[in-house]
């Protein structure tokens, strides 16, 4: 307490001024019930009814139709693939070539092309390379797209 006994007296006011304050406080809300209970009763009923709305909304609210969404597979067929076999008789493209340059198009690597065809590394790089030759392209893109064009195979695959 001897720390506290230089501030008692602040503290004696400090509390005066609060008992005073809601004393103040006290009588201005009984003045405004008294002046003004009309509004106030009224303030209440319209939150009261507010209230009331919304719970009666709640509770008549007709569901509305759920939407379902059903997604279907559908098969549309394509036109079926003819291999142009002339062109691949006059640039004399092996069956074998063929299926490389068919694994190619769809991105396989060439240890992937060989693991698929039971095939060492090297012979599918040489396939690779008399593809190339033979479609007289440079890179594997362009020997897809010239074989497409060509007919040699289908333009959907890839």
């Amino acid at each position: 307490m001897k720390s506290l006994k230089p501030y008692q007296e602040f503290l004696r006011y400090i509390t005066v001024i609060t008992v005073l304050l809601l004393l103040l406080w006290w009588m201005e809300f009984r003045f405004l019930v008294i002046q003004s209970d009309y509004e106030i009763y009224l303030s209440f009923l319209a939150v009261f009814f507010l209230f009331f709305g919304i719970w009666v909304a709640t509770k008549i609210n007709v569901q509305k139709a759920k939407t379902i969404i059903i997604e279907k597979e559908i098969l549309i067929p394509e036109k079926t693939f003819v291999l142009n076999e002339t062109e691949r008789q006059r640039r004399n493209i092996s069956q074998r070539e063929l299926e490389v340059l068919a694994l190619m198009a769809q991105g396989m690597s060439n240890q992937e092309i060989a693991d698929k065809l039971f095939v060492s590394l090297n012979t599918v790089k040489t396939h690779s390379a008399k593809l190339f030759e033979k479609l007289e392209v440079k890179r594997r893109t362009q020997a897809i797209e010239t074989a497409k064009k060509l007919q040699l195979l289908p333009p959907t695959l890839a």
